[in-house]
């Protein structure tokens, strides 16, 4: 194909289909999808108001989960609202651009997700194994560093991705059977040779994933052996409960992503409709649990927010308000 023929061939945008074979029940499905994009916006915007609002909780530990609640918010507004106007309003076509900027903040954002569940261990195994030595550690400098570096990570890793796949030429069908711009449905568009890209996204992935993992089980196992060491019970159960709304997240995250992309990779027999579900809810359920799991879990942060709505209930209310009506 001339490069000029492929120019004009990439300016044209794509359609999403949505669920395929379900698109009659778009609309019932789009509930459970709206719900969970506002209890997202609802539960991450809460977290960062209290974090940022609370003296208290300017610690390297809350700016981490703040950290985590501004990801979770990006992941989901990159999706959702293009997926809900999919499903109420037909509005399937997406720009030849827009389609991968959509995959460009997926993608970055979960490699940048990683390295903060990365460095929320290190904080943990810091915290447990050398608390002496924290408050020199974990710097709040320090702390910005590593959010930053993170993010540098995920854009540098992601823009040699956009650059091999933008470069190709889109010929087929320009009808992606999925919500959003999957990265796998996507290349499957193209009609030149994509496996310089597919080589690219696996190795990076593998190398991303599994050194983060590994690195992330060696905190843990450090953790546990220092936790096992304490000499009360009650000192073992507090260090321990510190540790489980992190590795609730980490189980989540790593566990749903990766069967996200196998069924992507592998139907195993599966219905073209369960494995875009999947896809769907592994980019909206963690980003509403996440902020139950960590903030209510964090008596600290639970307590932060509940004065935070009492403060806030005192000031719509009003007392003359709360005296009539028994507040």
């Amino acid at each position: 194909m001339s490069a000029p023929n492929q120019s004009n061939t990439n300016s044209l945008p794509f359609l999403l289909v949505g669920i395929p074979g379900l698109e009659t029940l778009h609309i019932w499905i789009s509930i459970p999808f709206c719900f969970m994009y506002i209890m997202t916006l609802l539960g991450n915007g809460m977290v960062l108001l209290t974090v940022g609002l609370e003296e208290s909780l300017h610690e390297p530990m809350y700016y981490f989960m703040s950290m985590l609640a501004t990801i979770d918010l990006v992941f989901s507004t990159a999706v959702v609202p293009k997926m809900l106007g999919v499903f109420w309003l037909g509005a399937r076509e997406i720009p030849f651009e827009g389609c991968f900027v959509q995959m460009f903040f997926i993608h970055t954002f979960t490699a940048v997700e990683s390295g903060v569940l990365l460095a929320m261990a290190f904080d943990r195994y810091v915290a447990i194994c050398n608390p002496l030595r924290y408050t020199t550690i974990l710097t709040s400098s320090r702390t910005t560093q590593i959010g930053l570096l993170s993010l540098a990570r995920g854009v540098a890793v992601m823009i040699p991705l956009m650059g091999l796949l933008t470069s190709l030429p889109y010929c087929k069908a320009r009808v992606i059977p999925h919500s959003y711009c999957e990265h796998m449905a996507v290349v499957e568009l193209a009609c030149a040779d994509p496996s310089i890209s597919n080589l690219y996204s696996v190795i990076v992935a593998t190398l991303l994933v599994g050194s983060d993992s590994a690195f992330i089980t060696f905190s843990y196992g450090m953790i546990l052996r220092s936790v096992l060491r304490l000499p009360s019970r009650e000192a073992r159960l507090k260090a321990l409960s510190t540790c489980g709304s992190h590795v609730s997240i980490i189980l989540v995250f790593y566990i749903g992503g990766l069967l996200s992309m196998y069924l992507q990779m592998f139907s195993f027999g599966l219905h073209p409709h369960t494995q875009v579900l999947v896809a769907d809810f592994y980019l909206t359920v963690p980003p509403m649990i996440n902020p139950l799991i960590y903030g209510m879990k964090t008596k600290l942060i639970r307590e932060r927010i509940l004065k935070l709505l009492e403060q806030l209930r005192t000031e719509v209310v009003g007392p003359h308000l709360q005296r009539d009506f028994g507040f």
